[in-house]
């Protein structure tokens, strides 16, 4: 008996554990209220990137939740137009503000001092407007087209935010694994996460991103991740030579490229098969 009531106080104190950092994870990437009973410290939240897939996942059910409400009363490209703006409240623009950065940081930097630098400047420049401009403009593009293929099943087109979603963040963390985090500036997003990722924690991460694939065929699922691995070997190799590394922004821009990169393929990929 006692053994046993020492196996469930493990059980509990590990569940309650695992949930904090999951809390964790929530609070860093969304404006999504958590217990106040959250312990933080920077070991733990570095720790808490296994969830951020599951965060991903969280995201793209509240989003697509929200689509699926207004698409009963409101043409598609309204109910996904205030779908988007609804995802850009609850993560606070997160990515899109990392995206903006590094855009404007390589793009303006000639040095590595001066990219960080700019990086860490909150003004947005010329590299950062047109940059972001063109991928949201490219993602409600892509978005639309995929709602359309999937209006008959609007639960169909929440599973293909769950994947953009849950997979491009699970890319996004996989940088920390080995790649030197550089930045020492104040202010940067990704300090308390870049000390280190474990194999179990990247193996958690990717396993979960990868639910989503379980309702896509095995060519679309292939061949998205052969680009997504292209894409990071050629990003981490452009970042080190630009910077010595990646920065919270990097990572930021990262998962918006990646989620792109997800929605092409899925689209190519229907359209293909019409023709």
């Amino acid at each position: 008996m006692k053994k046993m009531h020492n196996v469930l106080a493990t059980i509990k104190r590990e569940s309650a554990k695992e949930l904090n950092l999951f809390f964790l994870a929530l609070s860093f990437f969304t404006r999504i209220p958590v217990p106040k009973s959250m312990h933080y410290s920077p070991s733990k939240l570095n720790q808490a990137n296994r969830y951020f897939s599951l965060v991903g996942l969280l995201l793209a059910v509240l989003q697509g939740g929200i689509f699926i409400i207004f698409i009963q009363i409101l043409p598609l490209s309204i109910a996904l137009l205030l779908a988007l703006a609804a995802g850009l409240i609850l993560t606070g623009a997160f990515h899109e503000d990392g995206l903006a950065d590094m855009a404007d940081g390589i793009g303006g930097g000639l040095t590595t001092e001066q990219r960080l630098s700019i990086m860490k400047d909150s003004r947005v420049g010329t590299y950062g407007v047109v940059t972001l401009t063109s991928i949201m403009a490219l993602k409600y593009l892509l978005l639309f087209e995929l709602a359309q293929q999937e209006a008959a099943n609007p639960l169909s087109f929440v599973i293909t935010l769950s994947l953009g979603f849950a997979l491009s963040r699970a890319l996004a963390a996989s940088l920390i694994f080995n790649t030197p985090y550089v930045s020492e500036l104040s202010g940067s997003k990704s300090k308390p996460l870049a000390s280190a990722q474990s194999r179990q924690e990247l193996l958690i991460l990717f396993l979960v991103a990868l639910l989503p694939a379980l309702f896509f065929s095995f060519y679309q699922v292939m061949t998205i991740l052969l680009l997504l691995a292209l894409f990071r070997v050629l990003l981490r190799t452009w970042l080190i030579e630009k910077i010595g590394g990646f920065t919270g922004d990097c990572l930021g821009a990262t998962q918006q490229i990646s989620e792109v990169i997800i929605y092409i393929v899925l689209l190519a990929s229907y359209t293909i098969t019409l023709y």
